[in-house]
């Protein structure tokens, strides 16, 4: 028997002012079933998803057709009637969660909001209701945590609580717009997996958004291949893997990177090493980064009294070379990005030292933080979190040359075309503001903007995670091109680990602040020594959905939930090493 779809659309169209973005699209979801609509940044993905929604920009943006949920058609709503559709009928996982959820509110009382209005529960039962689905989505220590702020979140943890939001109300149709996207790879499986899970409990129907179609092979019924607006081709995710009928399919398909089957064990038993291994034999390393610790405080009570610590990072050591690249890889909260923050003062170092190009940085010195920041940029994970809303790009890429006396503004302006050039924009966009581009390009202008500075080191968090497949290639290549170019060092902060295998001359695996395997990039990839590095290479996303469930996972269980906050008079265990083969060391078993 055919079931009716949750969501029917036809013939639709949008367009904002004279320009249309999409055009004539046609598709349904059926209860339970998933439909993929895949395309890179701009193909008119995300702008279908807010047309559902009814969240298209006010006189600007103009939907035509049918969108039918349930029967029920939502182009004729009004806005109070489309609130209760919101949220209650149909609920959405947003790309970027730093800017869906409010910095100002907790996190368990922005949770609480979305369970209160659609259904209705108060006190204790509406606290339970509100665990329950922090501890769905694997937050640790979920009440602590629920009385945090987002900004206290790594981005990974800021999207599980984005995702708990959206199943809390067991909508029928949920819409995922790169819900994994700031996911590491074992997160990333598993929130895939609490999905599927929550379709067989519930028969709700999933619009999932993505360009990764790794995660497709994964996760989808039905796949819709978008390009400039318009369908480019459709079928079951069998037919669309198996026979793709256009040459863009095939390169999208092509360029979806695995390392399933790739990596082996360790060679021979490790051996065990004295002191703290850096793994860098080098002369002159441009970073060092020495025994760094770096804690956060754990207040409570009505007095704010401290009662812990997070030992967000411990003891980590590391060094790169000129013109290297050291891959800085883990799930979300291991570390990775206060690593790179506190390297450029933006989280607190509790104890350790940092040089760059030799010279001790001293965080209290002004001239000492002036010359660091001149010689390291950074590129930060959430794009549109990082560029001021109302300055146009142009400028935004051309004020750090102009601050630090680097250039006169027509020589800043001429580097500042050409370096639009180089990441894929067009130059003629130079006076945009950063809304008015997709999330990749907004990624593609702050790589930009690090690059102007000509520096010693840019510290890449997370660069090219919001990247569809096939620009993620070109900036890699673009990166590696300049590296050449200008012998520019890479700390390259990611999760995404076939990137990594591609761009890194070595890497660092962190696990809960702890880096526990670091050496040369086709030895801890190809040979890995410790269970978590095993874990992280065995969740990489598949290639054909003929491979689903066939994924070996290593015998060791690392997915139950670990705190990082420690009591006030915790100390840390010294950390023992052993070495895999030249330069390639793993960490004990503390």
């Amino acid at each position: 028997m055919n079931k009716s779809p949750v969501i029917s659309v036809r013939n639709l169209s949008i367009s904002f002012g004279r320009t249309t973005v999409v055009h004539d699209l046609n598709f349904d979801i059926a209860p339970g079933s998933t439909l993929a609509l895949v395309g890179e940044s701009g193909s008119g993905k995300s702008v279908t998803s807010l047309a559902i929604m009814g969240l298209l920009p006010e006189r600007i943006g103009r939907a035509k057709g049918s969108i039918a949920l349930e029967g029920r058609e939502l182009l004729t709503l009004s806005e109070p009637s489309m609130q209760k559709v919101r949220g209650g009928r149909v609920s959405m996982i947003f790309q970027e969660p730093m800017t869906s959820l409010n910095p100002v509110q907790r996190v368990g009382d922005q949770l609480a909001e979305v369970i209160r209005i659609h259904k209705g529960l108060r006190g204790a039962a509406l606290k339970e209701a509100v665990l329950d689905m922090l501890r769905k989505v694997r937050i640790p220590d979920p009440e602590v945590r629920m009385h945090q702020y987002p900004h206290t979140f790594s981005g990974g943890m800021r999207q599980r609580v984005m995702i708990a939001m959206a199943l809390a109300c067991n909508p029928a149709l949920i819409i995922a717009d790169e819900p994994t996207t700031a996911l590491d790879v074992t997160v990333q499986a598993q929130t895939l997996a609490l999905l599927k899970d929550l379709q067989r409990e519930t028969q709700t129907a999933v619009l999932f958004i993505t360009h990764d179609m790794g995660v497709v092979a994964e996760v989808a019924d039905n796949v819709l291949v978008m390009r400039r607006g318009r369908e480019i081709e459709s079928g079951t995710v069998h037919e669309v893997f198996s026979a793709p009928k256009d040459a863009y399919t095939r390169s999208l398909i092509e360029a979806a990177p695995s390392l399933v089957g790739k990596f082996a064990e360790t060679r021979t038993p490790p051996q065990p090493v004295q002191g703290v291994p850096v793994s860098y034999a080098g002369d002159a390393p441009v970073l060092e980064v020495n025994d760094l610790t770096v804690r956060f405080p754990v207040r409570s009570g009505f007095f704010g009294r401290l009662t812990g610590m997070v030992h967000a990072v411990e003891h980590a050591s590391f060094a790169i070379g000129k013109g290297e690249t050291l891959g800085l890889v883990g799930e979300s909260g291991s570390g990775k990005s206060t690593i790179g923050k506190a390297i450029i003062n933006l989280a607190p170092i509790d104890s350790g030292e940092v040089r760059v190009s030799g010279q001790r940085v001293d965080y209290g010195d002004p001239q000492s933080l002036a010359r660091m920041r001149r010689d390291v940029q950074m590129i930060f994970q959430d794009p549109f979190g990082s560029l001021d809303t109302r300055q146009t790009i142009g400028s935004a890429i051309m004020e750090p040359m102009l601050v630090h006396g680097l250039a006169k503004r027509a020589e800043a302006f001429e580097k500042m075309q050409w370096l639009m050039e180089r990441v894929g924009l067009d130059p003629a966009r130079a006076t945009s503001l950063p809304h008015e581009f997709s999330g990749g390009q907004r990624q593609r202008i702050c790589i930009a903007r690090a690059l102007a500075m000509s520096p010693k080191l840019i510290i890449a968090d997370e660069a090219v995670s919001a990247l569809d497949v096939a620009i993620k290639g070109q900036i890699i290549d673009l990166m590696i091109d300049l590296q050449k170019e200008f012998d520019v060092s890479y700390l390259f902060i990611s999760h995404d680990m076939a990137a990594v295998e591609r761009i890194c001359d070595r890497v660092a695996v962190m696990y809960f602040g702890e880096i526990v395997e670091i050496g040369k990039t086709e030895d801890v990839i190809g040979h890995p020594g410790h269970d978590y590095t095993r874990r992280l290479l065995s969740a990489i996303p598949i290639t054909h959905p003929d491979q689903r469930g066939k994924r070996p996972l290593p015998s060791v269980d690392l997915t139950k939930p670990r705190s990082p906050i420690k009591p006030l008079e915790y100390r840390a265990p010294p950390p023992s090493w052993s070495m895999a083969s030249e330069g390639h060391f793993i960490r004990s078993a503390s």
